[in-house]
């Protein structure tokens, strides 16, 4: 069994999804690697990771529009408000969702669905350069 780790840099332009199932799977396909297990980790605490649908761009827009409605920025809830008040919705945000993904692989792709593709989910509204930790651990 080998293991391999990589970072991905993903530069955002604020609050989205940002898909990078293309990177992940040239990768993977480059590593030589056939079975096996991925995953992935987000380094921040104001991001996150999904799994979700890739052809209709709607799906995300919609996201987008539920999370800041069920977190919305100025609550006089938060007390963390020293770094803006996109800061702790984001927190929340990144909390309500998932900072790990687990992708099996065999034969050397990912097991996704036809539809589905890997985000980073940035909740913050500048524009940043965020890093998901990768390890793939597997046969050849």
């Amino acid at each position: 069994m080998r293991q391999l780790h990589h970072t991905f840099e993903i530069s955002t332009c604020g609050q989205g999804l940002y898909n990078f199932t293309a990177e992940v799977a040239n990768w993977l396909a480059a590593s030589g690697l056939r079975d096996g297990l991925l995953t992935l980790f987000v380094r921040h605490t104001s991001a996150s990771l999904i799994v979700q649908e890739n052809a209709d761009p709607d799906v995300q827009g919609d996201l987008q529009r539920f999370l800041a409605r069920l977190v919305p920025e100025n609550d006089p809830l938060y007390r963390h408000t020293l770094e803006g008040p996109d800061d702790m919705p984001a927190h929340v945000r990144a909390a309500l969702t998932q900072t790990q993904l687990s992708i099996p692989f065999r034969a050397g792709r990912m097991v996704l669905g036809v539809w589905q593709g890997i985000y980073l989910f940035e909740h913050r509204r500048a524009a940043l350069r965020r890093e998901v930790a990768a390890h793939l651990m597997g046969e050849e």
